[in-house]
């Protein structure tokens, strides 16, 4: 029965994310479908336990997507 639910029901991705602090260094991760609150969180294409306490590659940042207000911001500008 549970994975005939399982088939109807689709999963949510769940996406990774690590908290900087003030200096841009990583001092922990958390996998959630929703953006934590706070600003410090980043989201990342993965989660290395070599990070912690060093600053995150350019690479493992995933560029924010472009929100409504945000993008008729840009068009006005």
């Amino acid at each position: 029965m549970f994975s005939l639910r399982s088939w109807l029901v689709p999963r949510r991705h769940i996406r990774t994310f690590a908290l900087l602090d003030e200096h841009g260094l990583c001092r922990a991760f958390r996998q959630s479908a929703q953006a934590p609150q706070g600003l410090d969180w980043t989201e990342v294409n993965q989660q290395q336990l070599g990070w912690l306490h060093k600053p995150l590659p350019a690479s493992a940042r995933i560029a924010p997507t472009a929100t409504n207000s945000t993008a008729a911001e840009a068009s006005l500008a």
